[in-house]
C-alpha cells in the first residue's frame, strides 16, 4: 500500500489549513497546527509570494494530503474524472469522496482516513458482504459497508461507533446503523455534499496546462 511517510502535522502546517489527518489528536489541544499555525522549517514564518501557479499547486497538494494519495494515483483519478460527462472538478471530488477509506471515515467508523486505510488493508471491512482490502475501491449507490463481525469487539471500532455523528457529521448521502456497525451509500456524493474548503477549479487549471 503506497503512502506518504511525511509527518501528518507538518502537512497541515505547510498547507495552512487543518486537514484532520491524525484523528482525535486534531480535536485536542495537542494539535501542532493550533500551537504553530505557520509553515514548518526555518523560513516557515516568511511571507510567500502568491503566484497563480503556487495557488494551484498548493490546492492540489492539500487535496492529495486530505485523501492520503500519492501523485501517480491522484493523476489517474483526475484523468478518469476528465473523460466523464460533467464538470471535471466536480467529478474528481465525487470520485475521491466515493473511495472506501473516505466512506469509512465519513461514516464515523474510524477516527481518520489514515486509520481507515490501515484497517481496510487488514481486512476488517466488507462491501456487500465481501471482504475488501483495497482502500481506493470506489463504492456505488446502495453499497453496504460493514465492520466484520469478528472485528467488532475491538476497542477501535467500539469507541469510534460510540462517537459517530459527534466527532464528524455524517453526510446526507450516507446512512449509518450503529448497532450493526454498518453504513449504506444512499446516492452518489455531489458537490454541495462536500463541505471541505476545496477550490477544485485550481486543480483543473493546473492539470490543464
Amino acid at each position: 500500500m503506497a503512502r506518504s511517510e511525511e509527518a501528518k502535522c507538518r502537512i497541515c502546517r505547510r498547507e495552512g489549513v487543518k486537514l484532520f489527518l491524525k484523528g482525535d489528536r486534531c480535536h485536542s489541544d495537542k494539535c501542532a497546527f493550533e500551537r504553530k499555525p505557520y509553515a514548518p522549517g526555518q523560513h516557515g514564518r516568511d511571507r510567500k509570494r502568491e503566484t497563480e501557479y503556487r495557488l494551484q499547486l498548493r490546492e492540489k497538494q492539500k487535496v492529495k494530503a486530505t485523501y492520503g494519495m500519492l501523485e501517480k494515483q491522484f493523476r489517474i483519478f483526475y484523468h478518469r474524472s476528465d473523460i466523464k460527462r460533467g464538470a471535471t472538478g466536480e467529478n474528481l471530488l465525487s470520485m475521491l469522496e466515493s473511495r472506501l477509506d473516505n466512506v469509512v471515515f465519513r461514516l464515523g467508523l474510524v477516527a481518520s482516513r489514515t486509520q481507515a486505510r490501515q484497517l481496510i488493508n487488514h481486512r476488517h471491512f466488507t462491501v456487500n458482504g465481501i471482504v475488501t482490502d483495497i482502500a481506493s475501491f470506489i463504492v456505488s449507490e446502495n453499497d453496504e459497508i460493514q465492520v466484520r463481525e469478528k472485528s467488532r469487539v475491538k476497542a477501535v471500532f467500539k469507541d469510534s461507533v460510540e462517537e459517530a455523528g459527534n466527532r464528524v457529521e455524517i453526510p446526507s448521502w450516507l446512512e449509518l446503523t450503529k448497532d450493526e456497525f454498518k453504513g449504506k451509500v444512499l446516492r452518489t456524493p455531489e458537490r454541495e455534499d462536500i463541505v471541505d474548503d476545496i477550490k477544485e477549479h485550481l486543480i483543473v487549471e493546473l492539470y490543464s496546462k
